[in-house]
């Protein structure tokens, strides 16, 4: 089974959920840094689809100024471009497999996809 992260390598959750990917035998796992990579606003609303939450279920709050900037209120269209422009609004770890798409908090969800 191929499994795609999008991991921040300085989250205890992510590092977690990964660190579950990778002893999971059967598993090939992609890894993608998504501050580094960040996925297009398309990808994150396919991502978000398949998840079954909304954009606004996957943004970041912690550590950000989504809140003031009134992102947890606006369109999905807004929380996606402002997403895509700046990552580190995007809640983490995201798990992608062909079981589905999960939001890894906690990181036992992912179970659920393997």
């Amino acid at each position: 089974m191929k499994a795609t992260i999008w991991h921040n390598p300085k989250c205890g959750t992510s590092r977690n959920t990964l660190a579950i990917l990778e002893e999971t035998p059967g598993v090939e796992v992609t890894v993608v840094e998504y501050l580094k990579t960040p996925p297009a606003a398309e990808k994150l609303a396919q991502l978000y689809r398949d998840a079954g939450i909304t954009p606004q279920q996957g943004l970041r709050l912690k550590g950000t100024d989504a809140a003031e900037r009134g992102l947890p209120q606006a369109s999905d269209a807004a929380v996606l471009a402002a997403m895509a422009a700046e990552p580190i609004l995007i809640e983490r770890p995201l798990v992608e497999t062909d079981k589905g798409v999960r939001l890894c908090r906690p990181k036992e969800k992912v179970q659920e996809i393997l």
